[in-house]
């Protein structure tokens, strides 16, 4: 019994990672078409040429609370201070899409 449970969650592991993994793959991409058209002019290579401390970077976000998918989904969407609100331009989808770039962008320290 214990082994049938066991390959059965394997298998369930297996087959979501196989729906999971290409989307994450397409989000990176589409994340960096948009971050490129709609947010590198204030934050290219991961700066903020408004706010120099309010960066991008992997410390700045973990200082302010914004080192979580989530909170960078709230961020683009909602905006705050100098940071536009994004939902009336870009879709839920994209901005689930530029989220997920940032995120990985700041774990490779931009590079």
């Amino acid at each position: 019994m214990e082994k049938i449970l066991t390959l059965v969650l394997v298998t369930f592991v297996l087959l979501i990672s196989t729906f999971t993994l290409p989307a994450i793959a397409s989000d990176t991409v589409n994340g960096e078409q948009i971050f490129s058209n709609y947010c590198a002019g204030c934050h290219m290579n991961g700066g903020n040429i408004v706010r120099r401390g309010k960066n991008l970077q992997k410390q700045a976000l973990n200082k302010y609370g914004m080192n979580s998918i989530e909170a960078v989904i709230s961020i683009v969407t909602n905006g705050k201070s100098n940071m536009s609100a994004y939902k009336d331009r870009l879709s839920e989808q994209q901005i689930q899409h530029v989220a997920t770039y940032v995120i990985e962008q700041a774990e490779k320290d931009w590079r």
